[in-house]
């Protein structure tokens, strides 16, 4: 009888965690890029030698580039080729599993299949290319850069499909959707609810928006607490503030017309 009982309250243990773990794993399927961004960026104790993080997520080497955006000041746009493709190398390295590098593979390869990028395995005969590694965090520098180009995908946090897209996104040329140059007329920024410092993650940047209407649903934009000192929203929908944004959870329409237009897919 004894034995009964405890195999018993051993079930509805076991029975109870999993159901825990489901409930938690469902809530973890919902998060948007953004809160996963967030979640993985938060508390990062930067090393001397990785690059300052600016926005959260966008990789700059000197507080020069701080307040401006390089995809402006200078071209950052990766070639296209005779075919019309644009041939983008990158090299995946040892840091993760198989299960890990196949996320990071399907992030890579669903651009084929609404633009002209094409992402493919590097050579030893590339000049300009993409490492995929896990450092600290997640993280992506503005545009081609030249030579070696670091795009972190830390194993704990950032491998998911459209936080891949949003990096990847970084490294063709893209900024924050709430640092556009017409921010002002469809988000407003309450700067008193943001943490002390960093303020400057609400610049507005001259960007080039090919066109494209401002978009609360593009996986470039944050959620309504980014950078929340307090719990309370530091960005708000213009006109109305109970608009739904930052909520995406891989590319938008307009993410993928805007991209077509910059590379004139």
């Amino acid at each position: 009888m004894a034995r009964t009982s405890v195999f018993r309250f051993s079930a509805l243990a076991l029975l109870l965690l999993s159901a825990f773990c489901w409930a938690d794993n469902e809530a973890e399927e919902q998060l948007s890029v953004s809160e996963r961004l967030s979640r993985a960026n938060s508390n990062l104790i930067r090393s001397v030698d990785e690059p300052i993080l600016i926005e959260g997520d966008i990789a700059i080497d000197s507080e020069a580039e701080r307040n401006a955006d390089p995809c402006t000041s200078r071209g950052c746009m990766w070639g296209k080729w005779s075919d019309g493709k644009v041939y983008i190398p990158y090299y995946i390295t040892n840091h993760f599993s198989s299960r890990e590098k196949a996320i990071i593979t399907r992030g890579l390869e669903s651009f084929s299949s609404f633009s002209c990028i094409r992402f493919r395995p590097s050579r030893s005969d590339d000049r300009d290319w993409l490492q995929i590694e896990s450092q600290n965090g997640c993280w992506s520098y503005v545009g081609r850069s030249g030579g070696k180009q670091v795009v972190s995908l830390a194993r704990s946090g950032c491998l998911y499909h459209g936080t891949v897209q949003h990096e990847l996104l970084h490294a063709l040329g893209f900024n924050h959707e709430q640092t556009r140059s017409d921010r002002d007329n469809h988000i407003q920024v309450l700067l008193h609810n943001v943490v002390s410092g960093m303020q400057h993650n609400f610049n507005k940047i001259a960007t080039l928006n090919q066109g494209t209407p401002y978009d609360y649903n593009s996986v470039m934009q944050y959620h309504k607490y980014a950078f929340s000192r307090n719990n309370q929203p530091t960005m708000l929908p213009i006109p109305n503030p109970n608009v739904s944004f930052g909520n995406a959870q891989e590319m938008s329409r307009n993410d993928k017309a805007r991209l077509n237009t910059l590379y004139k897919c």
